[in-house]
Parts: C-alpha cells; sequence; structure tokens
C-alpha cells in the first residue's frame, strides 16, 4: 500500500466512502422486497382437457404420447403425471439454471406439434411453476344480502380491472361467487306437440341472436356499412323468440319451455369466516416489490371505498406483505442490537468514545456500502440478503477493529500519532488483513456453483455477505487509518496501554498456561483426539432436516372427502371443520375453496383446501396450532382425509414437486399390486410416532352413470348415438344457445330441462329422445344405465407407473423419521416386481447435503491454497487447519445441546466457520515474523498481544449473531441454524486458537524453549 499515495488523496477517499454510503442509503428505499430471493425454479405443468375418457384411455391415448413429445426437449430430467378421468397433468422437472422462458416455448411447441395425433377437442395450457403461482394479497367480499351474483360481478368488472392497473399485478383471479344466465327449460311433451328437438330449437334461438355487417353503400358523399341486427336484449325477447311457423300461426320459445333468469350450475364453492364470499387472488410479477404492490392495493381499496355497494365487505385471508415486512422488521432489530452489543464490547476494551466512534461510523457505512452493491447486482430485500447483512455484522468490523487495535498500539508505543505511524501501522497489517479476508471470502466461492434450491436461497446469502466483507477490508485498509488519524489522539492510545487488572490477570494466567502446553507439546494430541470423539458423539445424536423451519402466521388445510361425495354433503362436513377452526383462540380468520386449490391443480368437487390467518402477537406456536386442529378433525370428522402445511413450505413443495417431507415411491406395470403394496406400506409408516397424515398414494375419483347404448335398438328407432348424446347433454348439462350483453358482461342462453326430471339417477332412464322422424322414446328403450365405480388416478415418473406413499413430521426430525421407514418399508418383503425409491424432501435433503459436502471440501482446499501462499510453511498451514477442524465440535455440540436440526442453514454456518476460524489464526500469526523460527518465549508474547484482538473480535461476532441465534424477530428462523453455528463454533475456537495452534505449531516445528 502506498502510504504517500493515501495520505495525499485522505479527502478525495473520505468522500468518496461517504458518497457511497449515501447512495446506499438511498438506493435502500428503491430496492425491491419480497420473501425470498427471486429464483427459476426448473418446473412447467402441462394440464391437458380431453373430454370424459376413463384414466386407462387417459393414459394410452394422451398422457403417454404427451411424455414421450416432451421428453425430447433439451435439459428435461424427470416427468411426473398424473391421469384421471378426461383430464391430466403432466409435470416436467429440468436442470436448474435452464432458461425457463425458453424451455416453456419448446413445450408448447412440442404438444403443438403432437396435437393433431391427439384426440379431437383435446386442449392444454403450459404453467410456469414459480413462487408467483400463489398469491401475495388475497381478498375476500361477503355480502350481506347474499347476492352472489352482484357480489361476483362487482369484484369481475370493477374491483379486477383497477387492481391490474397497478404496477406489478399480473393477474387478479376471481374465485366463487355465481353467475347469471338466462334458463330455457325445455318441456318434452310440449316440444313434441309441435315437432321439434332440442338441437333445432338451440339452432332457431342463435338465428334470432345475432349481428351481421351486410356490405357497404355509398350514398351523399359518405360511406355507409349494413348491418342487420337481431340481438336479443332482454327476457322477454327471448320469451318471444320464434322457433316455428305453423300455418298461420308462429311457436314462440314461452310457448315450449319457461324461461327465467337464473344462476350457471357450480361445483365448487367459496367461503370466508362462515360466509358464502368471493375470492380474489392477486398475483405479483417475477421481481415486482410485494410490500409496494400490497400497499397500492389498500390504496385503491381506501380510493374506491365510495363506489363499494354498502352490503359488500371488502376483507383479507392472506398477506404475504405481513410475513415480509415482520421478518424484515426481526432481521432488522437483529442487526441494530447486534451492532449495539457490538459496539460495548468495542467500548469495554477500548475504553474510549473516539475509539469506538471509528467503528461505530464503520459499521453503518459498509452496510450501506453493500446495499448499494446489492442494487448493482439487481437483487432485492429478502430474508436471505437481510440474513447475510445480519450474519455479517461481526465480520464486517474485524477488519477494522484489528487494524484499529495495531495501529493504537503502535502509536502508543511511538509515543505520537503522526500519520506516518498510521501508515506504517496500516501498512503492517495489510497482509494479513487481505489473508484473514480471503479466508472468509473464499468459502463462498464454491457455492457459485451450488445448484438446487439451496444454491438458489443461499447463493443470495453468501454474495451479500461476500458484498459486505469485501467492502469491509477496502473500507478498513483505506478509511479507517484517515479516521484514525482524525479521531484518535494519543491520550487514547495511552489509555489503552494502560492493561487493566483483569486484562493483566487474564495474560498473566495465559501466558502460565501456555508455557505448560508448549513444555507438553503432546498435550495438544489429546485435545485433538478429543475434540474428534466428541464431536462425533454429538454428531450422532443430531438430527437432520432440509430447510429450517419458521412460524409463518398462517398455513394450508387440504381435504379430500371419500370418493364421490356430493359437493353439498362436502360442504356438509366442512362445516363442521370449520366450527373446529373458529373454536380455536388463535385463529384469526380463514377462507376455503371447495373443488378449487389456492394454487390450482387437478381438482374434484369433494376436495378443495382452507387457508387459516392466525393472530399476530401473543399465541400459541403455529405447529401446536396445527397438531390441534389436526388432531379434532381426525378425532371428529373420520370421514374426511387432511394434510397441513404452512405456506409456504407448501409453495416450496409444489416448486420442486416435493410436497411432503416423506415420500415413498412404489413402481410396478401391475395396478393391483401397486396399490395394495401402497396401502401396506401406509400401513406400516403410519404406526411411528411423529409421522402423521399418512396418505396411501391411491386416490379414487367420482363414481359416474354409465350410459351404454344398444346401437342395434337406437339404429331400429331411427336416432344414432352422436343423437343421443347431444340430446342427454341438453337434458343434463344444458346446452349454450348464445348470449346476450348487459353492460360490460355477456349473460349465456342456457337450454336445459326443468330440474324435477333430471334429480335422481332413475329418471334418467325416462328421459325423452327425439327421433329422426319426430317420434320420442325414454332412454332405456335403447341404452342401459348403470353405475360405475369410481377410477383411481394414476401417476406416473419417467414413463413408469407409480404409486407415492407420503406422510408429513410432527415433532420430529426427517433423518430419524426417514431410518424407521426405510427399516419398516425392507420387512414388508413387497413383491419382487415392485420398485422402491425415496423421493419427497428427504430426496431434496440428500441431494442438497451431497453439494453441500462438495462445498466443504472445496472451501477447505482453497484455504489451503491460500494459507500455502501466505506462509509458505506446512506447519503453520497444518496447525491452523487442525484448529479449525477441532472448532467444528463446538458447532455439533452447539447444534446438539440448543435441539438444532443438521441442516442446509447449520452446514452452511459449518462451511463459514472454517473460514472465520482461519481469519482469527492469522491474526495471531500477524504477530510472529514467518520468516523466522520462533522460541516458546515468542509463541507466548505473540498470544499475549493479539489475546485482546482476538477476543474482542471473536466476542463483536458472537453478540452480534446473538440476536438471530436466539431467533429475535420472525425472519430470524431461517438464519438461525447457521447463526447457533457460528456463534458456537466461535466460542470454541478461541480458545483452541489461543492454546492449541500454538502448540500444535510448537510441535510440528520443533520450536526452540526459549
Amino acid at each position: 500500500m502506498n502510504d504517500s499515495w493515501l495520505e495525499r488523496h485522505r479527502r478525495s477517499i473520505l468522500l468518496l466512502v461517504l458518497i457511497l454510503a449515501l447512495g446506499g442509503f438511498f438506493s435502500a428505499w428503491r430496492l425491491p422486497v419480497g420473501l425470498f430471493p427471486l429464483i427459476d425454479f426448473p418446473r412447467i405443468v402441462v394440464s391437458v382437457d380431453a373430454g370424459d375418457r376413463p384414466a386407462d384411455r387417459m393414459v394410452t391415448e394422451v398422457t403417454r404420447p404427451l411424455e414421450l413429445a416432451l421428453r425430447g426437449v433439451p435439459k428435461v430430467e424427470k416427468i411426473r403425471s398424473t391421469s384421471s378421468r378426461g383430464s391430466a397433468e403432466v409435470s416436467l422437472t429440468l436442470g436448474w439454471g435452464t432458461d425457463m422462458v425458453a424451455a416453456q416455448l419448446q413445450m408448447e411447441a412440442a404438444v403443438n406439434r403432437l396435437l393433431p395425433k391427439l384426440p379431437p377437442g383435446t386442449t392444454f395450457t403450459t404453467r410456469r411453476m414459480d413462487p408467483t403461482v400463489f398469491p401475495s394479497l388475497g381478498l375476500t367480499l361477503i355480502s350481506k344480502t347474499d347476492d352472489l351474483v352482484a357480489l361476483r360481478d362487482f369484484a369481475t368488472y370493477q374491483l379486477k380491472p383497477a387492481i391490474l392497473a397497478i404496477g406489478g399485478v399480473i393477474d387478479a383471479e376471481v374465485l366463487g361467487g355465481r353467475q347469471a344466465e338466462y334458463q330455457v327449460l325445455l318441456d318434452p311433451l310440449r316440444l313434441q306437440a309441435v315437432g321439434l328437438t332440442s338441437a333445432e330449437v338451440t339452432r332457431m334461438l342463435a338465428a334470432n341472436n345475432e349481428v351481421m355487417a351486410v356490405g357497404r353503400i355509398e350514398d351523399n358523399y359518405r360511406l355507409y356499412l349494413t348491418i342487420v341486427d337481431t340481438r336479443l336484449h332482454n327476457l322477454d325477447d327471448i320469451r318471444r323468440s320464434i322457433v316455428k311457423t305453423e300455418k298461420s300461426a308462429v311457436v314462440t320459445l314461452a310457448d315450449i319451455a319457461d324461461v327465467r333468469l337464473g344462476q350457471q350450475p357450480e361445483w365448487t364453492r367459496v367461503n370466508a369466516n362462515g360466509h358464502d364470499a368471493v375470492l380474489i387472488n392477486i398475483r405479483q410479477q417475477r421481481g415486482a416489490n410485494t410490500v409496494a404492490l400490497v400497499s397500492d392495493v389498500r390504496d385503491l381499496l381506501a380510493k374506491m371505498q365510495a363506489q363499494v355497494p354498502t352490503d359488500i365487505q371488502v376483507g383479507t385471508f392472506y398477506d404475504q406483505s405481513e410475513l415480509i415486512v415482520s421478518s424484515a422488521s426481526g432481521v432488522r432489530d437483529a442487526i441494530i442490537i447486534g451492532a449495539i452489543l457490538a459496539a460495548l464490547i468495542l467500548f469495554v476494551f477500548f475504553r474510549s468514545l473516539r475509539l469506538t466512534l471509528v467503528i461505530a461510523l464503520v459499521l453503518p457505512v459498509v452496510i450501506c456500502i453493500s446495499v448499494l452493491l446489492l442494487g448493482l447486482l439487481h437483487m432485492s430485500f429478502n430474508i436471505m440478503t437481510l440474513g447475510g447483512i445480519a450474519a455479517a455484522v461481526g465480520l464486517i468490523v474485524d477488519d477494522a477493529v484489528v487494524l484499529l487495535e495495531h495501529t493504537v498500539r503502535r502509536i502508543g508505543e511511538a509515543r505520537s500519532s503522526a500519520m506516518e505511524i498510521t501508515l506504517q501501522a496500516a501498512r503492517e497489517m495489510f497482509r494479513p488483513l487481505t489473508g484473514s479476508s480471503l479466508a472468509t471470502i473464499v468459502v463462498f466461492v464454491p457455492l457459485s456453483f451450488l445448484s438446487g434450491i439451496t444454491g438458489g436461497f443461499f447463493k443470495a446469502l453468501a454474495l451479500t455477505m461476500v458484498a459486505s466483507l469485501i467492502v469491509s477490508y477496502l473500507v478498513a485498509l483505506l478509511a479507517v487509518p484517515l479516521l484514525t488519524h482524525r479521531l484518535v489522539t494519543q491520550e487514547d492510545a495511552q489509555r489503552l496501554e494502560k492493561i487493566g487488572p483483569r486484562l493483566q490477570r487474564a495474560q498473566d494466567i495465559y501466558a502460565h498456561r501456555m508455557q505448560m502446553w508448549l513444555l507438553r507439546p503432546w498435550w495438544a494430541l489429546l485435545i485433538v483426539g478429543g475434540c474428534v470423539v466428541v464431536g462425533w458423539l454429538a454428531y450422532a445424536k443430531l438430527g437432520s432436516g432440509f430447510m429450517p423451519k419458521m412460524d409463518e402466521g398462517g398455513f394450508i388445510l387440504d381435504y379430500v372427502a371419500a370418493p364421490g361425495t356430493s359437493l353439498s354433503e362436502t360442504d356438509r362436513l366442512l362445516r363442521k371443520v370449520e366450527t373446529l377452526i373458529t373454536a380455536s383462540p388463535d385463529v384469526a380468520s380463514y377462507s376455503r375453496r371447495t373443488g378449487l386449490q389456492l394454487g390450482g391443480g387437478l381438482s374434484e368437487a369433494n376436495e378443495g383446501d382452507f387457508f387459516i390467518r392466525l393472530k399476530s402477537g401473543h399465541r400459541r406456536g403455529i405447529e401446536a396450532v396445527m397438531t390441534e386442529l389436526r388432531e379434532h378433525v381426525e378425532t371428529e370428522i373420520p370421514g374426511l382425509r387432511i394434510e397441513t402445511a404452512q405456506l409456504m413450505e407448501d409453495l416450496l413443495g409444489d416448486l420442486i414437486a416435493s410436497p411432503q417431507p416423506i415420500e415413498v415411491k412404489l413402481f410396478g406395470a401391475d395396478p393391483a399390486k401397486l396399490r395394495n403394496s401402497g396401502k401396506l406400506v401406509a400401513q406400516a409408516i403410519g404406526k411411528f410416532s411423529g409421522i402423521v397424515e399418512v396418505f396411501d398414494g391411491v386416490k379414487i375419483a367420482g363414481d359416474a352413470i354409465d350410459v351404454q347404448i344398444d346401437r342395434t335398438a337406437a339404429a331400429l328407432e331411427g336416432i344414432d348415438p352422436e343423437t343421443i348424446s347431444r340430446q342427454l347433454d341438453t337434458a343434463l348439462e344444458g346446452s349454450i344457445g348464445g348470449s346476450i350483453q348487459s353492460g360490460e358482461k355477456l349473460i349465456n342462453v342456457r337450454l336445459w330441462t326443468p330440474g324435477d326430471l333430471r334429480q335422481r339417477i332413475a329418471q334418467i332412464e325416462q328421459l325423452p329422445l327425439s327421433a329422426s322422424d319426430g317420434h320420442t322414446l325414454p332412454l332405456k328403450r335403447i341404452a342401459s344405465v348403470q353405475i360405475s365405480k369410481g377410477q383411481a388416478q394414476i401417476n406416473r415418473e419417467n414413463l413408469r407407473p407409480m404409486v407415492a406413499v407420503t406422510a408429513r413430521l410432527e415433532g420430529r426430525d426427517l433423518g430419524s423419521a426417514m431410518r424407521d421407514v426405510q427399516a419398516a418399508v425392507r420387512q414388508l418383503k413387497l413383491p419382487a416386481q415392485v420398485g422402491i425409491e425415496y423421493g419427497g424432501l428427504y430426496q431434496q435433503q440428500q441431494s442438497s447435503f451431497q453439494d453441500l459436502t462438495i462445498v466443504f471440501i472445496a472451501a477447505v482446499l482453497l484455504i489451503t491454497v491460500l494459507l500455502m501462499f501466505l506462509y509458505e510453511s506446512m506447519s503453520i498451514v497444518l496447525s491452523l487447519l487442525i484448529t479449525t477442524f477441532c472448532s467444528l465440535t463446538g458447532v455439533l455440540l452447539g447444534l446438539w445441546i440448543t435441539g438444532t436440526e443438521l441442516n442446509i442453514s447449520s452446514l452452511m454456518g459449518m462451511t463459514m466457520i472454517l473460514g472465520i476460524v482461519t481469519e482469527v489464526g492469522i491474526f495471531y500469526f500477524a504477530e510472529l515474523d514467518i520468516a523466522t523460527s520462533h522460541t516458546h518465549d515468542q509463541l507466548i508474547v505473540a498470544g499475549v498481544k493479539r489475546m485482546r484482538p482476538i477476543v474482542m473480535t471473536s466476542s463483536i461476532a458472537i453478540l452480534a449473531l446473538l440476536p438471530l441465534a436466539v431467533n429475535f424477530g420472525s425472519g430470524a428462523s431461517m438464519q438461525q441454524p447457521l447463526a447457533i453455528s457460528i456463534v458456537a463454533g466461535l466460542i470454541f475456537a478461541v480458545p483452541l486458537v489461543l492454546l492449541l495452534m500454538p502448540a500444535l505449531y510448537a510441535l510440528l516445528s520443533k520450536t526452540a524453549r526459549a
């Protein structure tokens, strides 16, 4: 470092630092705010509708050809499909890092090429799975007058357009309510009397309701467009529509049908807090600012308050910004508390407000400049980047503290605070500062090659910490010497040189103990062996998981009633569930979808989900509330199968196609053997404590009424199967004969039969059909009507039939539960034709652990290379590495004592502790001249001189991370295992660095005793 250059440009350097810090401060208000980092999840879902084909025919005619076509899309790693009657869903998982926009276009092109070969009428949609499939804000609309049509119209034609105009909103999906329609209930006897069929009435009605341009005419120097307009405008127009002319009389629709204004048939139901409701799911664009978006929506609702009818109440059933703000506030408070604790430590050790002020200025400057870098890198504020800043608070002041302490000590020794002394001290620390900073930074380099959800999440944290550490190194090297010269006086240096009695006693004890250790270096080997044994025992006691758990303040309750259960019966069962939900003192509100799902997907009328929002403030933990509700539902409503999960947990499971922690995948060609094996596995694993909500993987669709046409009898009656199907469709479902415009909306006209002719299964046989010669006949004359049992959904993975047995964990870690599951499955002795694989979050955990192990090994190798470059001494490198590895015992002990699982967050902390302990060790060797050999006395003096900065920087790091380690605030949960790992490792590492490392170095280098 050029001293004269730094002295000559001291004002410009400080001005530049100030400008960058101010830039970071103001850019902080412009950064997007979200819950998680922006991650491209490599999953696309193709949904297919192909009429009402049975599930087995769907697989043969639609699903399998689709799988083969989509398998050819580049970078597809896994294909998973679900086929049921008339519909299929094909999920494709691609390699991480794939261009998902291009992949989606390639998939759509592949399906379009295949479409002509699929059954006629087949339609498809593709959906890229990312966090925007779940709403950022969910609104509820409840009407006191129960006018569900007006409620839905208000949501669709007034609220939705206004919401879509807000920046960052990509969709506002309206669910629930009812839609109006004109219903023409045809009387079969009157139809027969006038000699008409339902198909003829439909054609005539359409002919009476059209608008058509028929040509242009030039006249009087103007061009006119000629329009024939026969549109219908109201109920009376429909009734007066002429469907037949007989001699001098006409037959109107009112003569043969009952025409009325009704509501479209709905096979879904939406509820909010016990009332029929309309829900609006507001989804955001990728990268949008969630907090700002929600704030804009609330401002819009406030402005539109005068336009909202008095009988409509607008509420909220989900608000992601609440979780984001509370998480961000918790992490922010953790940063502030950590910084205050760090300042107290500095004052205790420095005993000078001036010295403390130097570091107090450095900390916010480094954080602000780091935020500026986040903006330049197009990152956002989320629980990972904020957690990275919080975790880095104790580390970003290390360089400044060590340099300041060394500089002040040199000023005290020289009895001068001249600029030359300050710059000389900075030059002496240049090499150790560079090495120690690199030691902490290089452990994050392998993370850039990490894929999967681990890489997606922790790359943001690692990048934030690397940016903070680089900025802190540059600020320490360039600004701290200048601030020290400006703020620190000779009196401050002399006060620091006056060692207090406690520190003097600690140094005396240290020197005595160190002398004993150096005289008996084999003690070091015993300590190393003890660390290995204790670390192994602690590791054996640790539970393992995947992602850290956090209390989101709300959870999803998925439910499925018995196969074939009607919508009304399902609703009756769910009213009981609602009673249980409202009875909980911790529940603030809830919303319910039946026949729908919050995140989309295949759904029947007997299934759906609740979103249950808990009260803020003092309440029980979310796991306790979920457990209590699950137990009540299983006990009091046995006909309902439920699954519970927090929303983000459910979302992440859907995004990575691993919705449950435990998934036992069974493969085989025989469907019966697969289903039986699934039941056996479910029974076996359901016996274990902590494994709940076990599902055998077999999902049965509802029963069907099967109409088998006797072709011979139909031909003799003069009616073909296609005509029979069309007439039955009109009788049972109704056929749309056009629409009538009413303001902005179009109201369909449905031709139907009266409800009293189609209420019971027995009545279907009596439905009248019209033959080609005009005579009518009952359906039973040409067809048999019978009930066919519901078919099981067919699941496949990579073109192989599969049954997936799933379960959730409650009060138990994933690792031990999976060991029990695997042992139980091995004892079942399933048929040899049935293959077994383990998926779910367990598979993700194993993959992530393997990746993090590689990262850990790479970090060790990079640190080794760095140390060898710094010292070119095998004895120094080995003593540092052995000490660092021994500190991992402290990490494992800390996790075990606190009951923290070994997950990707704690493994990340374990990797970081490698660099942090190495940094502390480098500070120790900075006091030694590495070019010469050293005596025992020199090693002891080095430890005495470095005790204060080592204890001080370690204490700062520990206290700065303490709020995260004790889970202060809701946002700290994701970083808590990481913080515990670092805190425990540092507590263990300080005595190891000061005592064990010099002893190891003495043993390896055979230093002289004096």
